[in-house]
């Protein structure tokens, strides 16, 4: 019931009166007065006006089910939530779950992350109260050649929901990066568990560093967070979250049609940040340079050398602009 109250008084022009949310859920004003106050305990600013009812002031920067679920707009994707304060890794326990037969569409988001999961074996940097570190669990009945390119579906949704709430331009570094203003700000694992021709489960993790004030040295000149690149403005992740599904679940349902980018490879190519510009392709077996032109209806990134067009597959390659990151 916390989180229908939430999303009502989000929705709310002014005030809810009491008897009405009574009314609407089928409980006492008791029961209700209980709701808004764990609310009001849980940081949210909620003002209660005799013969007015409760309005809704301010909301503090939580990612607990109440504070996603309100703001969620979905059909199927996040209709479950687990929230953690610290967890080992959002990508392990989703495939726990997917295992333990939980629903496709499953979320699992963490304040913390001990040990976080990065493309290639690497770690991902996960303090408290600065980032966002979710998984989404999916079981696609799709053939596992094709799951790759759900990679690229996210990186999409994530491009677009960070736009839709900072303002800032984000782009793709393709496969699995997003950038502002040249510099990673987010970060994207896809794990799939599958037989030959079957998919059982995959999990998408998505790592985005909101409110990071500084980073390592090492990695202080490819990184950057949203409120560095806004200068010093604070987001509210909950509302990053709650975007990023909705956009995956409109871009997902898209691929699904036809089990590749098809309908999609415009409006990514528009997002690559590579696109026109000089790269290096670091193949394990053959490193070249060439310019990156976009990508295949496969995901593939089309990169035309000195002598040839090349299609590169994600895989264990990566990608860098000849000069630096992108």
């Amino acid at each position: 019931m916390k989180e229908e109250i939430l999303r009502l008084l989000r929705s709310a022009d002014g005030y809810i009166s009491g008897q009405e949310l009574c009314n609407r859920f089928g409980v006492s004003r008791t029961a209700v007065w209980k709701a808004i106050n764990q609310l009001k305990e849980a940081g949210y600013e909620i003002e209660a006006q005799q013969n007015k009812g409760y309005r809704l002031m301010a909301a503090p920067d939580l990612m607990t089910e109440a504070e996603i679920k309100s703001l969620m707009h979905t059909d199927w994707v996040a209709k479950e939530v687990l929230y953690f304060d610290t967890i080992d890794s959002t990508n392990t326990k989703a495939q726990e779950l997917a295992e333990k037969g939980y629903q496709s569409g499953t979320l699992v988001v963490a304040d913390k992350q001990e040990s976080g999961k990065g493309r290639r074996g690497r770690s991902w940097v996960s303090p408290s109260g600065t980032g966002i570190f979710m998984t989404l669990m999916i079981k696609p009945d799709i053939n596992p050649n094709n799951a790759s390119m759900l990679t690229l579906v996210a990186a999409l949704a994530v491009a677009k929901a960070i736009t839709s709430v900072t303002g800032e331009e984000a782009m793709i570094k393709w496969p699995n990066d997003i950038v502002v203003n040249g510099k990673k700000v987010c970060g994207i694992l896809t794990e799939m568990n599958a037989q030959f021709d079957y998919i059982n489960h995959i999990v998408v993790g998505i790592g985005i560093n909101v409110h990071n004030e500084s980073f390592p040295e090492e990695i202080s000149q490819m990184a950057s967070s949203l409120m560095i690149e806004a200068g010093g403005k604070r987001f509210h992740r909950a509302q990053i979250i709650a975007d990023t599904m909705s956009y995956f679940e409109q871009y997902y349902d898209t691929f699904l049609k036809t089990q590749d980018l098809s309908a999609l490879v415009r409006e990514y190519d528009e997002l690559l940040v590579n696109r026109n510009k000089s790269v290096r392709v670091l193949d394990p077996k053959e490193p070249f340079d060439g310019k990156a032109m976009g990508i295949t209806p496969k995901g593939e990134l089309i990169v035309d050398t000195w002598e040839s067009r090349k299609l590169v597959s994600s895989g264990e390659v990566s990608v860098r602009g000849i000069y630096g990151y992108v």
